[in-house]
C-alpha cells in the first residue's frame, strides 16, 4: 500500500482540523478525480467526525440523476463549466445534508474534449457563500488530477476561514 501523498495529506489534515473545530459537514462531488479527493479525506484518522461521503459522478446521467445538475446548464455550458462545478457542489451539499460541499469537474486529458483543452479544471465551494474557480493545468493525466485534488483542498481550507 502507498503512502499518502505529504502534501495533499498536510491539506487534507488542515481542511479536517478547521470542520472539527467549526462542528461542520463536507461532502464532495467529483469527476475527473474519480474519488481522489474522497480518498485524501478519508486518509485523515477520524475523518468520519466531519467527512459525509461523496458521488463520483463520471457521467452526465449521474450528475443529472444524483446532483440535480440541470440538463440545460450541461447542454449550454458542457460538463466541465463553472455553472456545472458550482451545480454539482450546491447538488452533493443538499443531497448529503452537509454544511459544505465540494465539486471537481475537468478534462484530465491528455486529449481535449470537444472545445475544452486538457487540464482545464473547475471546482466549486457551496457553503454559507458559494465560489467558482478555473484552472488550466499543463502536466499529464495524474498530474492535473493530483493538482485538481490539491486546489479543491487548498480552496476548502480557504474558505472555512471566512
Amino acid at each position: 500500500m502507498a503512502a499518502p501523498d505529504s502534501e495533499i495529506f498536510a491539506l487534507a489534515q488542515q481542511a479536517g482540523d478547521q470542520l472539527r473545530r467549526s462542528g461542520q459537514s463536507l461532502a464532495v462531488a467529483e469527476s475527473c478525480t474519480g474519488g481522489l479527493l474522497g480518498a485524501a479525506l478519508t486518509d485523515i484518522p477520524g475523518s468520519s467526525a466531519y467527512f459525509l461521503g461523496g458521488v463520483i459522478s463520471y457521467a452526465d446521467r449521474v450528475k443529472i440523476d444524483q446532483l440535480r445538475v440541470s440538463p440545460e446548464v450541461l447542454r449550454r455550458s458542457g460538463a466541465v463549466s463553472e455553472d456545472t462545478a458550482l451545480a454539482m457542489a450546491v447538488g452533493v451539499r443538499q443531497l448529503l445534508l452537509a454544511d459544505v460541499g465540494v465539486s471537481i469537474t475537468g478534462v484530465a486529458g491528455p486529449n481535449a474534449e470537444d472545445s475544452k483543452p486538457a487540464g482545464l479544471t473547475f471546482i466549486g465551494i457551496a457553503a454559507a457563500k458559494s465560489t467558482t474557480h478555473r484552472f488550466q493545468w499543463s502536466g499529464d493525466r495524474w498530474e492535473n488530477r493530483r493538482r485538481s485534488v490539491m486546489a479543491a483542498l487548498e480552496l476548502l481550507v480557504q474558505a472555512l476561514e471566512r
